[in-house]
């Protein structure tokens, strides 16, 4: 089962601007070959990666805005459009991509500490349609910065996680996974000193949490992990990530 995920959103922010720092200086620090290099993700260069990050940072302050007024703070961008300002925005200096990463973080980062604390709990919706209250934002902007900071491929790896993020990531993933049937009745973070048994039947798996949280994200093969059995059982390819959260809110 996993732990509750209510947050102090004063706490959580202040890792959020953490990771946003860590972010906004690899990105500053790339030239236009670099910017237009390939990033680890299948077809998509670091420009790609940076573009999408500053456009996620606008949906989740548009979605802050909603929370904070009941009020939708103009319209809201769909999948197609998000994919279009992907296309459009990805061919662009890396001075001109550091810039707009920049505002669009700062501009999330000021709308969240802008938010009055009763409006923490109100409900808002993902672009796929779950439900979560608007402390989840924070969540999600966090995962987003630590999670594409790996795929820019600059040197930051899945082991330069902070502790705190892994367990929690762990934590939403392994209850997602098993609430939908992914086969894993065991699985230990020997660093973190945490079990999770999200499935009753399945493979035990142990290792790092870094390591563990790595494979299951796809930002890592898995390398280190070890399972149970007689012989060595092959690791599962885990569902796209992330998963909706577990539990639903709404």
């Amino acid at each position: 089962m996993a732990r509750d995920l209510r947050d102090d959103p004063v706490a959580l922010l202040a890792s959020v601007d953490r990771a946003a720092a860590r972010l906004l200086a690899a990105a500053d620090g790339l030239t236009d070959r670099q910017a237009a290099a390939d990033s680890a993700l299948p077809g998509w260069s670091r420009s790609h990666v940076i573009t999408h990050v500053a456009r996620s940072a606008d949906v989740y302050r548009w979605l802050l805005g909603l929370a904070r007024t009941g009020v939708e703070p103009g319209p809201r961008a769909d999948a197609a459009a998000l994919e279009r300002a992907l296309r459009e925005g990805a061919d662009r200096s890396a001075a001109a991509l550091a810039a707009d990463l920049r505002g669009s973080l700062e501009a999330m980062l000021e709308a969240a500490a802008g938010m009055p604390a009763d409006r923490w709990p109100t409900l808002v919706s993902a672009l796929a349609g779950w439900r979560h209250p608007a402390w989840f934002v924070l969540h999600r902007a966090r995962r987003e910065l630590e999670t594409h900071h790996v795929d820019l491929a600059v040197g930051y790896t899945a082991a330069d996680w902070p502790e705190d993020y892994v367990a929690w990531a762990l934590d939403s993933t392994l209850a997602a996974l098993g609430d939908r049937g992914f086969p894993l009745a065991r699985v230990e973070a020997v660093d973190l000193g945490l079990v999770w048994k999200p499935a009753p039947e399945g493979l035990a798996v142990t290792g790092t949490g870094h390591a563990l949280l790595g494979w299951l994200s796809g930002r890592g093969d898995g390398t280190g992990l070890a399972t149970d059995g007689p012989l060595p059982s092959p690791l599962p390819s885990p569902p796209p990530w992330p998963q909706p959260p577990v539990p639903g809110w709404g």
